[in-house]
């Protein structure tokens, strides 16, 4: 293999895609690539991924770099984080093999994944998983004790002027399968017209689909100057101390916010909000809720999501996954029922006019003896 362009690196990969031109080499340092960050560096339609860290640590089987694989991308792995430091932000680069040069001098080496290899990985990863959720659960249940304001009522909710008492409410995570899942419910959106509330780059999600949201939650670290400038109800996450460094940010837009300081992930404030603000059902799309989600992004435990949904469990509908549940097929018996009953009235019209029926009769005909029939 001989690969030779512009590399782009980036400390975090959601914000190098923003970056990215296509047929650029994405030069990433991101342990146990996830599906998202997988997905989004094939929408922006990279030539090659070279990753500093190791895209499959054997922790649990993520899904990122066999996703890289079925789309033919490929993926040279864990060159070294002095590689990665030493590197410009963009530059020429050529790939020769696992081995990468600058000018014919060498900057560093990895190891290519194929997809046989991606394949025994993965299987490994999966004999791990008991560990990994044994630790895991413990730490849930250690921060569910140290979270458990999140549920009892001992948080202060934002004054906010966006209305949800007594109304649906489509909160939106820009997670697995989103995009699949918002086109199913499209039609729900449309006729039932819920209060829609982004979270971090799901705002971004809605505006995809020409949905403007009523209010933007998060730390603003995902979500682009258009979505928060859509005009949009704007909420800061913040510590429980009530530092929000995503206030910045909004700051510098010339911006008005809210803060919202709590433990637990914004989506979590976001379900919260709404419950504790009279919403009367809560749909969530694309939103983390089982272990493999968590540790994707990072986070070794899920006790505030854990406790939310015990919550507002009553009045929330999870649509993530519906797009796999569901797909509209039109079948052949309906394309006739339609056409049938398109043509009845025409018969009717035709039997009650003696002039249509006749000139029907004499192009019939007509065209019976231009044919020779």
């Amino acid at each position: 293999m001989d690969i030779r362009g512009t590399a782009r690196k980036g400390i975090k990969t959601k914000d190098l895609v923003k970056k990215l031109k296509p047929g650029e080499i994405a030069v990433i340092n991101h342990l146990d690539l996830d599906q998202v960050a997988a997905e989004s560096l094939i929408k922006a339609n990279v030539k090659m991924v070279v990753n500093a860290a190791s895209s499959i640590s054997g922790r649990y089987p993520n899904l990122g770099p066999s996703i890289l694989a079925k789309a033919g991308i490929p993926l040279l792995d864990r060159v070294g984080e002095a590689f990665f430091t030493n590197l410009p932000e963009v530059t020429e680069v050529e790939i020769k093999g696992e081995r990468i040069y600058q000018d014919h001098q060498l900057l560093g080496e990895g190891v290519i994944l194929t997809p046989e290899g991606v394949e025994q990985a993965t299987e490994q990863a999966k004999k791990n998983l008991n560990h990994e959720l044994d630790k895991f659960i413990q730490n849930t249940l250690e921060y569910a004790l140290i979270e458990k304001d999140l549920v009892l009522g001992g948080l202060s909710l934002p004054p906010i002027s966006t209305a949800l008492a007594k109304k649906q409410v489509l909160v939106v995570v820009r997670g697995q399968n989103y995009r699949d899942d918002l086109k199913i419910i499209l039609s729900y959106i449309r006729e039932v017209r819920p209060v829609l509330i982004g979270v971090d780059g799901g705002a971004d999600a809605l505006l995809e689909f020409g949905l403007r949201p009523h209010l933007i939650i998060g730390d603003m670290d995902s979500v682009s100057d258009q979505a928060l400038r859509s005009g949009a109800e704007l909420i800061v996450h913040a510590y429980q101390d009530g530092h929000a460094p995503g206030l910045k940010r909004i700051q510098e837009l010339n911006l008005r916010a809210h803060t919202f300081p709590a433990p637990g992930t914004s989506e979590d404030l976001a379900l919260i909000l709404a419950y504790e603000k009279g919403a009367d059902l809560i749909v969530a799309v694309g939103t983390h809720s089982n272990m493999i989600d968590f540790l994707e992004k990072g986070r070794k435990g899920m006790a505030s999501t854990f406790l939310v949904r015990l919550k507002v469990g009553s009045i929330l509908v999870d649509a993530r996954g519906v797009s796999r549940l569901y797909h509209s097929r039109v079948k052949v018996e309906q394309i006739f029922l339609i056409c049938l009953a398109a043509f009845i009235p025409l018969i009717l019209v035709l039997s009650s006019n003696k002039f249509l029926w006749d000139w029907l009769r004499l192009l019939w005909l007509k065209l019976r003896f231009s044919l020779k029939i």
